[in-house]
């Protein structure tokens, strides 16, 4: 298990440190305290036994959980497996937190709703899961607020950076292969850069341990928690992002030749699972508990295509 040196009491227990979230939140939560983030074989998302296990041994001041099961369209055929990781991961999790006074921090998506409207979505609008992906996602949620635990839940989506399996990543290097590439321009949403979703689960931790100042979490998280939505600020459509990536990237490649990024229905590009063509999400509540605004999608853009 990678650990970091302690700065303050108690440690953070975080799942899916291989992921896009889990690998930044593993940088800046050793600002904090001692990170406890166990790999697969440490702690198996899919076997309650291990989840249960580690959180005792471990006995964590926070369990931070972005670890996830995120094949969107393969969950159609493996259903068990999507809600193994999504929801009864979750339940123990939030069990286990509750029996040990630990607060927990879990991650959702923009799929738990079914995209209708064109306003972008509250926390409290009606979740409506047109995908078994965000339907296990949603069962999560609810585990967890069923559980007792002291929690927030953090909606976001479209996540990506300049590490892991993501859209800007693909897009890139398909650009560089083909001659055109058509990309879907009737959903809308908005970027999400992994290290801004990291930076601000940091800072919301910083500011509960300064508000609890080492005493119980619960209490001040059945205040402070619920669900808050953390997205990037701004809007877009698939094809606007991948346009605008290409766009930049051109600039930095002048003699590297890129496809032509042409538009594309959902109609015109089936898949598996059902998308919400409306992932619009307001942050107001994020802004007004914690003072933390997302970064606008096209300014974590140009950061994560400097750093590639």
């Amino acid at each position: 298990m990678a650990r970091s040196t302690p700065l303050m009491g108690g440690r953070i227990l975080l799942t899916g440190v291989t992921g896009q979230v889990g690998g930044e939140l593993l940088k800046s939560l050793t600002m904090l305290g001692e990170v406890v983030a166990p790999t697969r074989s440490e702690m198996d998302l899919t076997i309650a036994a291990s989840v249960r296990e580690t959180i005792l041994s471990v006995r964590p001041r926070w369990i931070i959980n972005p670890g996830a099961y995120t094949a969107v369209d393969k969950a159609e055929s493996e259903p068990e497996l999507a809600y193994a990781i999504n929801a009864e991961a979750v339940r123990v999790i939030g069990m286990e937190g509750h029996a040990i006074g630990a607060g927990v921090i879990h991650f959702s998506t923009d799929y738990v709703f079914d995209g209708s409207g064109n306003a972008p979505y509250r926390e409290n609008d009606i979740a409506r899961p047109v995908s078994i992906y965000g339907s296990s996602k949603l069962a999560g949620e609810r585990t967890l607020m069923e559980s007792g635990a002291g929690h927030i839940i953090f909606r976001t989506s479209w996540v990506y950076g300049a590490r892991g399996k993501n859209f800007l990543l693909t897009i890139l290097k398909l650009a560089r292969e083909r001659e055109t590439l058509r990309v879907v321009a009737d959903q809308y949403g908005a970027p999400t850069w992994s290290r801004d979703l990291a930076r601000m689960t940091s800072e919301v931790v910083g500011q509960c341990e300064a508000e609890a100042r080492g005493c119980d979490l619960a209490t001040l998280l059945g205040d402070t928690g619920g669900v808050y939505h953390a997205a990037g600020a701004g809007e877009t459509t698939w094809h606007g992002f991948a346009a605008e990536a290409v766009r930049l990237q051109q600039k930095r490649e002048q003699n590297t030749r890129f496809a032509e990024i042409e538009t594309i229905t959902t109609a015109e590009y089936p898949t598996l699972a059902k998308r919400p063509t409306n992932s619009r999400m307001n942050c107001q509540r994020l802004m007004e508990r914690f003072e933390w605004k997302m970064m606008n999608w096209r300014d974590s853009l140009r950061e994560v295509l400097a750093e590639l």
